[in-house]
């Protein structure tokens, strides 16, 4: 089973919604409308992971560039917090369906940013997550920066940066 990462593009959008909806509960996943804004305004920082002989979205990243240093909840549904040149590389999502997780796609869609970042001149990346996937971030060197104000679908979250340059 070999797949391919390329930038997300509106013709996505129903897969990428379907993906999202498997991988999140529906109190935290995003909706179409969300991601159609997500596409439209920061396409460049938002990767899909593709099966390459059925051309089936596996997988996704995605955020917005972002002047602040951890996220806020506003910031899923307001495509307005994007600044092109921003310091900070937002993660509002990291995506693998089911059947297509420990195959490294996770940690491929991740590196794909990360480097991406690092060729935009970006500060760092930021993240929320849960608390039982802060090692699994740590990996790649995110540090945890403690319980998060983020109240996003009533989960308690974790602030996460991972700083590329002082």
């Amino acid at each position: 089973m070999e797949y391919c990462i390329r930038n997300g593009e509106l013709k996505d959008l129903e897969k990428i919604t379907e993906v999202e909806a498997v991988c999140f509960p529906a109190s935290e996943a995003a909706g179409r409308e969300a991601f159609a804004l997500r596409l439209s305004a920061f396409p460049d920082s938002f990767f899909v992971a593709e099966e390459t002989e059925t051309g089936e979205i596996i997988g996704f990243i995605n955020g917005a560039a972002v002047n602040q240093n951890t996220i806020c909840d506003e910031m899923f549904e307001d495509a307005g917090w994007h600044c092109p040149d921003g310091e900070y590389q937002s993660i509002f999502g990291l995506d693998v369906i089911p059947r297509w997780r420990k195959h490294g796609v996770a940690a491929a869609l991740m590196e794909t940013l990360i480097e991406d970042a690092r060729k935009r001149g970006r500060k760092g990346l930021i993240l929320t997550c849960k608390e039982r996937l802060i090692p699994y971030y740590q990996k790649f060197g995110y540090k945890c920066l403690g319980i998060s104000k983020s109240v996003h679908g009533g989960a308690v979250w974790y602030d996460m940066i991972l700083e590329l340059r002082p």
